[in-house]
């Protein structure tokens, strides 16, 4: 017997979702102090940001 696959409906676009990531990247960096957790939580939140805008582009 073959698995099935879950299958569900984004309720959101793919852009605000990822705004959403990246907010909530930025504010779990914001409790840090200036250390290699904090500058990898910003980078994610910039690898968003740059999704985001390839998105857009792509979308156009």
């Amino acid at each position: 017997m073959t698995k099935k696959r879950r299958r569900f409906k984004q309720t959101d676009s793919l852009e605000a979702r990822l705004q959403h990531f990246a907010q909530d990247m930025r504010r779990q960096a914001e409790k840090l102090p200036d250390d290699k957790e904090r500058k990898v939580l910003l980078e994610r939140a910039s690898n968003a940001d740059q999704a985001i805008d390839l998105e857009r582009q792509l979308r156009h």
